[in-house]
């Protein structure tokens, strides 16, 4: 039976998701797809199709996720410079112009020949076109690539990729809600411009913003929490992304003094819900559905996984770099992570059951595979070097 009382429901999905932090620690497995296998064991499907109690999918398990969504990408936005952009705007340019010419149309063409429709395809472009800022930039952290050179077309790459998702989810969001092209239109238009003066807020309301968040430390997470819920619930009403939401207040936030503080004070609160939230999606998982798809998972995993790899290192060759470090960069974006569960959590809204019943659970297993791949790639990578004959700098 399920987990009706809600305390005890999010209790139990708490300690999942630290048992699964712990397990990657030790193993030096991505905790991101434990999160998700963590949950799908503890869903209806595996606990309670075992007769086991469960978690189910409650709309104060769903509402902590959605809060997850929004703090991961505040976190991302708060480390996002546009002024270091603009300087190298036209490697960074050229570099993200390879990386969604290459990508995105063979995400879409997959989808079409697996034969989900144009609606499908265009959702399985994104799922397959967006690496995971979170996994990559903390396997850049532990092996220590966060000083090398590469790290810079890297975290340019997964910059210009978080702007192109903000119109992609807008666009998105409308085909998903159906309806004809004039009102899809308007709203895409209306999301678009929401996302548009948050941004320039963002980038010209720092002093007000600083003013209005200082206090004390309880006072600074206080403030920032209702700013960014505030600003992402606003999104979500008028048909734009809470997560895309998010990441602008976080450049908004990060371009004050407050920076380092709020950084500090709430990355614990990030970590927790963004766990939640990352468990909340192998809720909805129905592993026999994963299964079902596992003839199209390989063909995306075997296809994809190589074509990240060129386009990230041809980016790294438009910066200048040598071949074995421009090998490192496109090494270093092959995870898929928090973007492509975003966008299975909108496919699950589809009113096409081909795309309801199905992306969903391509995307989860997508993204346990190509984090796990990502991972291994990057940690194997002086072994890959030799393999390919790419010799030292």
């Amino acid at each position: 039976m399920a987990a009706e009382n809600g305390l005890l429901a999010l209790g139990v999905l708490f300690g999942v998701v630290a048992a699964a932090g712990a397990v990657g620690r030790r193993t030096g497995v991505p905790a991101v797809p434990l999160y998700v296998l963590g949950g799908v064991v503890v869903g209806p499907y595996v606990a309670g199709a075992a007769g086991l109690p469960y978690v189910s999918d409650s709309e104060t398990v769903t509402v902590l996720a959605e809060v997850g969504v929004v703090l991961l990408l505040f976190f991302l936005g708060l480390e996002f410079s546009l002024d270091r952009l603009l300087a190298a705007r036209r490697r960074l340019s050229a570099a993200a112009g390879v990386d969604l010419l290459v990508n995105f149309p063979l995400g879409v063409a997959l989808g079409l020949l697996f034969g989900w429709g144009p609606v499908g395809a265009f959702l399985l472009g994104g799922v397959v076109y967006v690496s995971s800022s979170a996994v990559i930039t903390k396997s850049l952290v532990d092996l220590g690539w966060i000083a090398d050179p590469e790290a810079e077309p890297v975290l340019g790459t997964l910059v210009a990729e978080d702007l192109v998702v903000a119109v992609y989810l807008a666009l998105a969001s409308a085909l998903v809600l159906g309806g004809d092209p004039a009102s899809a239109a308007v709203r895409v238009g209306v999301a678009l411009a929401f996302l548009v003066v948050v941004a320039a807020l963002a980038q010209f309301g720092a002093r007000p913003l600083a003013r209005a968040l200082d206090g004390s430390d309880e006072d600074l997470v206080l403030r920032t929490m209702a700013l960014a819920l505030v600003v992402a619930g606003l999104a979500l009403a008028v048909g734009a992304s809470e997560g895309v939401a998010g990441f602008f207040v976080g450049v908004g936030v990060g371009a004050t003094p407050l920076h380092d503080r709020v950084a500090e004070t709430l990355a614990p609160v990030r970590d927790a819900v963004a766990a939640v939230f990352f468990a909340w999606v192998g809720l909805r998982t129905d592993p026999a559905l994963v299964v079902a798809v596992a003839g199209p998972l390989a063909v995306a995993a075997v296809v994809t996984g190589p074509a990240k790899v060129l386009s990230g290192a041809v980016g790294g060759r438009l910066y200048d770099l040598p071949r074995r470090r421009s090998l490192r960069t496109g090494l270093a974006l092959v995870a898929r992570g928090e973007f492509s569960l975003v966008i299975a959590a909108l496919a699950a809204a589809s009113p096409d059951p081909r795309v309801a019943a199905t992306l969903p659970a391509f995307a989860v297993g997508y993204v346990l595979v190509m984090a796990l791949a990502g991972t291994l790639a990057m940690s194997e990578a002086a072994r890959i070097e030799r393999l390919l004959g790419v010799g030292a700098d």
